[in-house]
């Protein structure tokens, strides 16, 4: 199973409810199948043991573990242009006719079709965890479009699946924005050493901290001039840090020593069911807390909370009392 390293959080609709044995059945039917020798991309699901025919839905302490399997086979440009001035050679040389740009196309197009048996084909699995119980659908993916077709994927799969990203009352680069400011995050959380600000003006300008102390006026003041939080490193209880984003994404998790305690000396084929647990039950806490500290969930067609003035307006204050007279 792939490890939850960066990962999107959706909302499950409440009236979806669906067994385990109906969930594995119908992914029964969209199971991964490797590229034919003419085929660039095939996706599909696969096992999360890894194990060959095994089922496509692991259960660990109640949480639903899958894996979705994308591969596709890659063409150096280089290679492909260079075939296709050959051909287009060729065809100058003996009709002293030279093809044009329609022509061209089709000419990469039957190059690019006899060479994908020789393609380099790469693999990339995608954890995913439904939380049958609370609702809620986690993606390991950090690229929002490779969430959607995962997503987009399931949702085929399982009749009457519905689900959203889930959106909170605050914006996460509000909220960053007050609690760089004011320097007190929110409970249970620790600020860390790496934060991305961005300006909101046609500059766009970007300022970077990393391994750098974040409780300094220069941050307050970056604030105040108008940039927002993109991303912020925060820690959670001890246990768990990771990265928001302004899109309420978690990246660049890392359990921290302790919460990995119970892996140890266990035998290899006693890992999945260690780390699915230790991951779900770890993330299963950090992300409704995380909500929470946003001012949890946003219904439907209601607008966000806006704290951003406030927030501006202590970094001016801070500002102004560091000022010399």
């Amino acid at each position: 199973m792939s490890v939850f390293k960066n990962v999107i959080v959706y909302r499950i609709e409440s009236t979806w409810s669906q067994t385990l044995t109906d969930v594995e059945q119908r992914l029964e039917a969209f199971r991964f199948v490797p590229c034919s020798p003419s085929q660039e991309k095939a996706a599909g699901w696969a096992e999360p043991r890894g194990e060959a025919h095994g089922p496509l839905v692991e259960s660990v302490g109640g949480q639903w573990l899958l894996e979705y399997m994308i591969e596709s086979k890659t063409l150096p440009g280089s290679v492909v242009r260079r075939k296709v001035d050959e051909r287009a050679a060729q065809i100058e040389a003996t009709t002293g006719r030279k093809p044009g740009k329609k022509e061209r196309k089709e000419l990469k197009e039957d190059i690019t079709q006899e060479l994908l048996p020789l393609a380099f084909t790469r693999h990339v699995r995608i954890a995913v965890w439904i939380d049958p119980a609370a609702h809620r659908l986690v993606v390991n993916a950090s690229n929002a479009a490779r969430a959607d077709e995962v997503v987009t994927s399931l949702v085929k799969a399982l009749e009457g699946l519905a689900v959203a990203q889930i959106n909170t009352q605050v914006e996460p680069a509000v909220a960053m924005s007050d609690w760089l400011s004011t320097q007190e995050p929110p409970t249970g959380f620790t600020i860390d050493r790496e934060c991305e600000l961005k300006a909101t003006d046609e500059s766009k300008a970007v300022v970077r901290y990393a391994k750098h102390p974040l409780d300094i006026e220069e941050v307050r003041q970056h604030i105040a001039d108008g940039k927002r939080p993109t991303r912020l490193a925060m820690t959670w209880d001890d246990r768990v840090s990771f990265e928001l984003t302004e899109g309420m994404q978690l990246r660049k998790i890392v359990f921290l020593e302790g919460t990995l305690d119970e892996t140890k000396g266990s035998a290899k084929e006693d890992n999945f069911d260690a780390d699915a647990a230790i991951a779900t039950g770890e993330l299963g806490q950090l992300v409704p807390e995380l909500i929470e500290a946003l001012g949890g969930e946003m219904q439907l067609g209601a607008a966000p909370i806006d704290t951003a003035p406030k927030a501006a307006a202590h970094a001016e204050e801070m500002a102004d009392e560091s000022a010399p007279f």
